[in-house]
């Protein structure tokens, strides 16, 4: 430490200069060099200290994974960084699911996935009170990336988005509905509660955007793979497929690619 109470990589004046010129770079080093220094300073203050390092982290969230392949890896790594701040970092990202910038949201929406079930009350709060209805997607695409048994607390407002009017929010709900069957035992919805999802996600298989209806194809496979539904449920879900398949006599299959293809997947999983 210097004696005008800079550390390593701080300059006098601004403690956070060199991170802050490392993370505004455009090389993979630059920047892993910064988040490096970002991990040692949070060492040495405490994370509940280090809120002004966060917002410098977060700031690698902008970049563009389509424009800067290359990127992703360190995308990846400031991601996990920012989970390692601790439970105090949550709501700060609930709250940065109204970054505006799509590329941010969807970074914003991975770390809180990784942090997990505590962050499943935060974000349930967040969706019913957001002033923007175009942040809803982003709350359903966090609670779609939590990898726990405990995320079935949001199966209700899963049913409740997927009659959002909003595209979407459908198509986000649709979606995650499938990776939480995945993270949720079998016999870990309620009956009653997992029959609404699979009728809801039949209801879907007749809207006329063919991304919403291969979502919906997909989650329901995974819903019957997962154990989530019962015999007559499957056979159900096999008749579907093979009506979209156009395997059913009917010569009416679904004129979308991807709803074939989700339909296969989704068939194997519905007789296996």
């Amino acid at each position: 430490m210097a004696r005008d109470g800079t550390g390593p990589g701080m300059a006098p004046g601004d403690p956070y200069g060199e991170i802050r010129r490392l993370l505004e770079g455009s090389e993979p080093d630059e920047i892993r060099r910064g988040l490096a220094l970002v991990e040692k300073e949070i060492a040495r203050v405490g994370s509940r200290e280090a809120r002004p390092l966060f917002e410098l982290v977060s700031s690698v969230f902008y970049i563009d994974p389509l424009d800067r392949p290359d990127l992703v890896p360190v995308l990846d790594e400031a991601v996990s960084l920012v989970v390692g701040f601790g439970e105090w970092v949550i709501p700060v990202l609930v709250d940065h699911l109204e970054a505006g910038d799509v590329k941010a949201q969807l970074a914003v929406g991975h770390a809180l996935g990784r942090i997990g079930a505590d962050a499943i009350a935060p974000l349930l709060a967040k969706y019913e009170t957001v002033a923007d209805p175009a942040v809803r997607p982003f709350v359903l695409y966090a609670l779609g990336k939590i990898s726990s048994p405990r995320v079935v607390e949001a199966v209700p407002l899963m049913l409740e988005a997927l009659l959002s009017d909003d595209l979407e929010t459908r198509d986000t709900a649709a979606r995650a509905l499938g990776r939480m069957a995945d993270a949720i035992p079998a016999g870990g919805i309620p009956p009653a509660r997992a029959r609404s999802v699979v009728e809801r996600l039949h209801g879907i298989l007749a809207e006329p955007n063919a991304g919403l209806r291969a979502k919906a194809v997909r989650s329901l496979g995974k819903m019957a793979k997962a154990g989530h539904m019962d015999a007559t449920q499957r056979e159900t879900l096999a008749g579907a497929c093979r009506r979209l398949l156009g395997e059913d006599g009917s010569f009416e299959w679904d004129r979308a690619f991807v709803v074939r293809k989700e339909a296969e997947q989704a068939l194997r999983s519905a007789v296996g």
